[in-house]
């Protein structure tokens, strides 16, 4: 069997380049040249020890753009040489879940990063047929990488059931709040309001079109907010974790408004629900995304979606810690980290 290269989080806070077997792929499979890996906040958690089913030893990574090098037996749809990505989760199939379309619910699903999967951030990359995505020839692999971000944010956006779309606020304006606004502009919402207590991420949501920002530690956000909004918003989006942070959702959403929750806060935190039953607000949940997300977020990608600004580090495979420990110390304005496994 030959081996490859992989960056491996051996102990929390340490992040090894280390050898190991290389994946064999079955007959439904391919092998992917890994190009991009993606750092994303749950490689973080990897990192520090504290992902829920993560664990040390293990494989960084579950974003990725790279090149077919090989294909089994039994594949149709790809040819060594195509430039592609990947939806990193197999569903079970036969749950109750996977049958109603659900599969990001599938209790039996498998995932990279653990036992069954290694994760991307190694020189090989083998994935089922099924979950494999083409990458169009004048899309850079950049953007490639970006697509499975960008379907959590579309699945938060499909969350949404009120149909109005004149307003939608978006409470934490990191990675994912930062492409839930773009997901928003892109289906039609008018104004789009972002909180984030970083300058850069709130000029970064100035960019991509929103029509204020408000830091929610320094000023009023929700006032400021309803004042430009001329009233509550439509729709109000949380993705970051203070603590105060679903009651300010919850203050800046309208009557019958919705509150979609992303952000996994995994603290309790003090809820004044009675706002939302005064107001008859519904408060829904997102995680991950649906077979169909990931699907329309590489369409957005694949048709011109221009997300280049979110790329804000490159680095080589050998500085995978460094990345993290700029994600971790939070001593860089960070969007998306893309390591390079053959640099």
């Amino acid at each position: 069997m030959s081996k490859m290269k992989a960056a491996m989080v051996t102990e929390p806070y340490k992040v090894e380049i280390v050898e190991i077997d290389a994946p064999e792929i079955g007959p439904k499979e391919v092998l992917i040249k890994t190009k991009i890996a993606g750092v994303c906040g749950s490689d973080l958690h990897l990192f520090k020890g504290s992902h829920p089913f993560r664990k040390p030893p293990a494989v960084l990574g579950h974003e990725i753009a790279g090149e077919i090098c090989k294909i089994g037996a039994q594949v149709t749809k790809f040819k060594v040489g195509d430039r592609v990505t990947v939806l990193p989760q197999v569903e079970c199939g036969e749950c109750e879940f996977c049958r109603i379309g659900k599969q990001n619910l599938c209790t039996n699903k498998v995932v990279p990063g653990t036992p069954k999967w290694c994760g991307t951030f190694a020189e090989y990359f083998s994935a089922p047929e099924q979950v494999v995505f083409k990458i169009n020839d004048n899309i850079s692999l950049e953007m490639g990488a970006l697509v499975e971000p960008l379907a959590v944010a579309v699945h938060v956006i499909n969350q949404i059931t009120e149909p109005k779309k004149d307003s939608i606020a978006i409470l934490g304006t990191g990675t994912i709040g930062l492409l839930c606004s773009i997901v928003a502009r892109e289906k039609g919402y008018k104004r789009i309001y972002c909180t984030d207590t970083v300058p850069f991420n709130r000029k970064m949501a100035e960019n991509y079109g929103a029509a204020l920002t408000a830091d929610p530690v320094k000023e009023d956000a929700v006032a400021k907010i309803k004042e430009h909004n001329g009233g509550g918003v439509d729709v109000c989006i949380i993705a970051a974790g203070a603590p105060n942070i679903v009651d300010q959702a919850e203050q800046v959403t309208k009557r019958l408004g919705q509150v979609v929750l992303v952000a996994m806060i995994t603290k309790p935190i003090p809820v004044y629900t009675y706002g939302f039953v005064f107001n008859e607000q519904k408060l829904a949940g997102a995680m991950t995304y649906e077979t169909k997300d990931f699907v329309e977020a590489m369409k957005m990608v694949n048709n011109g979606l221009d997300l280049s600004a979110c790329v804000t580090q490159q680095l080589p495979f050998d500085q995978t810690q460094h990345g993290l420990d700029m994600l971790d110390k939070k001593t860089a304005d960070i969007v998306k980290i893309m390591v390079y496994p053959e640099k």
